[in-house]
């Protein structure tokens, strides 16, 4: 049976290890959204994700994707969209409009599990300096984009956009050559898919996640607004 979770405890959560098997990685529900208890998760490899109709599911998968950003991987198309492109790359300029786009529908997938519970937790973890989002601007428009969740010196990724061909391979490759700069050692990317693997991700077994996770999170990382960091043009990438 899944844990419910105390109400009033935001820290305690069950072992990871006791997650289901199918659907793989179940662990948890219940409880709510504040800050507390989504670091906390975070802290120990979980993380929510459920539909509106739904209570709060909280997950850990087993197999973890992680990108290492020394193993990130560019194409050579996407190099050369890197050189001709002329996008900037920046970073917690508009989050709530990132967020927004990584809500909208899609054509395969028309509903949205960024409940608008899930939008006010994570603008309240942005302005508390623990969220953050990278942004493709061209022509002064939001082309692509994604968030997540920065902690210690690992970074949480939650969803990505693009509104043009590239662009949120173009945000991660952005924030990939960011995070290598301050030290970070790796990104959560959850789940395996194809877009992700195609740019580097790989997958571990969960407990060598979770023992990455006491190595790092403990570590000093970049804290608060993200927003001081200079533009960064996509050419300078390729």
């Amino acid at each position: 049976m899944l844990s419910l979770l105390d109400p009033n405890d935001p820290s305690r959560f069950p072992d990871p290890d006791e997650a289901e098997l199918y659907p793989n990685g179940l662990l948890a529900v219940g409880g709510d959204l504040r800050p507390e208890r989504l670091l906390s998760a975070y802290r120990r490899g979980i993380f929510p994700w459920y539909n509106a109709d739904q209570p709060i599911l909280w997950w850990s998968p087993d197999p973890r994707s992680v990108l290492f950003p020394e193993r990130l991987h560019i194409s050579r198309s996407l190099a050369r969209r890197l050189r001709r492109c002329g996008f900037e790359i920046l970073f917690d300029q508009d989050f709530e409009a990132v967020m927004d786009a990584c809500a909208a529908p899609r054509d395969h997938q028309p509903g949205t599990w960024i409940t608008t519970d899930m939008r006010r937790a994570y603008i309240e973890l942005h302005h508390l300096g623990h969220a953050h989002s990278v942004e493709v601007r061209g022509g002064g428009e939001l082309l692509g984009g994604l968030y997540g969740v920065s902690l210690g010196r690992v970074f949480f990724g939650e969803s990505m956009f693009s509104r043009v061909d590239d662009a949120s391979k173009i945000a991660l490759t952005g924030l990939v050559h960011h995070l290598r700069e301050w030290g970070y050692r790796f990104i959560d990317c959850q789940v395996r898919t194809d877009h992700l693997v195609s740019l580097g991700a790989e997958e571990i077994p969960r407990m060598e996640f979770n023992r990455l996770l006491d190595h790092h999170c403990p570590e000093p990382g970049l804290e608060g607004t993200w927003r001081q960091v200079p533009p960064l043009p996509a050419k300078a990438l390729a």
